[in-house]
């Protein structure tokens, strides 16, 4: 059995080989450029050269790779994208035309532009992956896939998209409160859910795909951490390149959450954040008016104290914190937290009870053989 996980951040792509027949630590694993850094790099060389470039493909992370957009038709050049590709700097793409300068084309139009440099959008490359292992020796042939992304959703023109995200983080908490009930089969994504629907759109292989929220992910995956388990509650901060998201988590699940963007917070606003989030006090407002995304609060409880877990690739941004927190390592690598996240999630949404149950004993610790004697 093998089972791939793929968690795409801002900065990075961390990826995971899960063999239940080794030992957990021992799986196969690359933290590499994240797809919407690679396009960046990319339509910055072709800048450099003075070509234009035509972006195809689906929609995908942006962030770098917007920002790189902008920057190129500044200097003076075309960029032209197929509306899909466009799609992942804003989805109405009258915004994108005007005020971006992005040159919108139908498919049929991008075959007219063999001199344009040509990058195809999508957040997750299956066949880059198949290559990247082989040139190892190792053959991905996947029984199941989980890949994790941030999705801010599909808002109605004149909606806010922060506001609509954390519209949508509500109604999940409230239907099902466990931080897996933000992954789903790919056949069953909501339509709303834009980016997590074209990820499961670019693969076209025969394995069951599993596609996730980033943060819920990086926060189950720590919660393997043997030291994170000994307690019943604590706030989980995962501090992302772009995104920090915190959780209140008790027995009964999710007890509050907020997320604001990493690069408008310092330590000082983000300890006082976790003191409202942990004493039941924190409101939407005091997020959201910031230019974060917002709060919730499930419970009107105080938590005096609680434990404080920190993941994510900037979680040295909480060294100095007052909260003095705890940062997780489950099984003894930070950085693919989301991968392990993953895991876990497919355990809980995926048909093949066998799968299921062979996924939940591996992250149980159960041993495993080392990798000679299973070659």
């Amino acid at each position: 059995m093998q089972i791939l996980t793929a968690d795409i951040g801002t900065g990075t792509q961390d990826v995971f080989v899960f063999d239940p027949a080794l030992d957990i630590e021992n799986g196969y694993k690359l933290v590499m450029p994240s797809p919407t850094m690679i396009v960046h790099r990319r339509i910055k060389e072709a800048t450099g050269r003075g070509e234009d470039v035509l972006l195809t493909g689906v929609m995908m992370g942006g962030g770098p790779s917007q920002w790189a957009a902008r920057d190129h038709v500044r200097a003076g050049y075309r960029l032209f994208a197929t509306e899909s590709a466009a799609r992942t700097f804003d989805d109405d793409l009258d915004y994108v035309r005007r005020e971006m300068g992005v040159k919108i084309v139908s498919d049929d139009e991008s075959d007219t532009l063999p001199d344009a440099t040509h990058v195809v959008l999508k957040d997750f490359n299956m066949a880059a992956l198949e290559a990247a292992f082989a040139s190892f020796g190792v053959r991905l042939a996947p029984d199941a896939i989980g890949v994790a992304v941030f999705d801010h959703g599909d808002s109605p023109p004149g909606y806010s998209d922060r506001q609509f995200r954390f519209d949508y983080l509500d109604r999940r908490i409230r239907e099902l409160n466990r931080l897996s009930a933000f992954a789903y089969m790919a056949d069953h994504v909501p339509p709303i859910m834009t980016r997590l629907r074209a990820v499961a759109a670019s693969y076209h292989g025969d394995a069951p795909l599993v596609v996730m929220d980033t943060a819920p992910a990086a926060v189950l995956g720590a919660t393997f951490d043997p030291a994170v388990k000994a307690h019943p509650r604590s706030v989980f901060v995962n501090v992302g390149n772009f995104h920090t998201l915190a959780f209140r988590m008790g027995p009964g699940g999710i007890e509050g959450v907020f997320e604001h963007h990493t690069g408008e917070i310092d330590i000082a606003k983000l300890d006082w954040l976790i003191t409202r989030l942990a004493d039941a006090t924190l409101k939407h407002a005091d997020v959201f008016d910031d230019m974060g995304h917002g709060a919730l609060m499930y419970t009107t409880s105080p938590l005096p104290n609680p434990p404080i877990v920190v993941t994510g690739p900037r979680r040295v941004m909480m060294r100095n914190s007052t909260h003095k927190p705890y940062f997780a390592v489950p099984f003894g690598d930070m950085m693919i937290a989301g991968c392990f996240g993953l895991l876990a999630a497919l355990a809980d949404v995926l048909p093949d009870a066998e799968m299921c149950h062979a996924i939940r004993q591996s992250l149980r610790g159960k041993a495993g053989r080392p990798p000679w004697e299973i070659e």
